[in-house]
């Protein structure tokens, strides 16, 4: 990915073909300008190589799969499953929440969330509570052994990926920096 995205550095809407180009290039990401971007070409031409932004959407959408489902890996809990984690980890991080808040967050049916925060009661990292402000709504509330999970498991993930980015090459380091930032531009929009 880190290749794909140095040799990738600008993009052009609507570059113009040459009568040698084969490939549909809208939107072809291009090398040049980014630092520490390495000039590939086409082989038999001496050409840069073109990437279609679906090329390089397609690249992004693996690797970023990839590396989320590894990092999945790096939990300490082995029966909570991701889905069940994410809860979680959201309780702990905003507080007491309905289930409906849950269900909204997690986009999932009511049902489905109930089955999920009866079995993170079950475990004993949430507890239900009633709502002081209305005596029909129930809150859940993490435990000291939820957010206690939630710590070592985000503690686990944070060193693992420490340990693979400080082997990285600093030119490697800065691009993938600002591709982080491209990222959580891209995941936010």
């Amino acid at each position: 990915m880190l290749k794909t995205m140095a040799s990738s550095a600008s993009v052009s809407a609507s570059p113009t073909p040459t009568p040698a180009d084969d490939a549909d290039t809208r939107g072809d990401v291009r090398d040049g300008g980014a630092p520490g971007a390495k000039e590939t070409t086409q082989p038999n031409t001496g050409r840069p190589k073109r990437v279609t932004t679906h090329e390089l959407s397609t690249s992004l959408r693996i690797a970023s799969a990839r590396l989320a489902r590894r990092l999945r890996a790096e939990k300490p809990d082995g029966d909570l499953s991701d889905g069940q984690y994410s809860v979680l980890a959201f309780v702990c991080r905003e507080g007491a929440q309905t289930l409906g808040a849950l269900s909204a967050y997690e986009r999932v049916t009511p049902p489905s969330m109930n089955r999920t925060v009866n079995k993170l009661e079950a475990a004993g990292y949430v507890v239900r509570q009633g709502s002081a402000d209305d005596g029909r709504k129930v809150l859940f509330v993490p435990t000291d052994a939820g957010r206690e999970l939630v710590r070592e498991t985000r503690r686990r993930r944070d060193a693992w990926l420490d340990r693979r980015i400080a082997k990285l090459p600093t030119e490697t380091r800065a691009l993938l920096a600002q591709a982080s930032d491209v990222i959580r531009e891209l995941a936010d929009s």
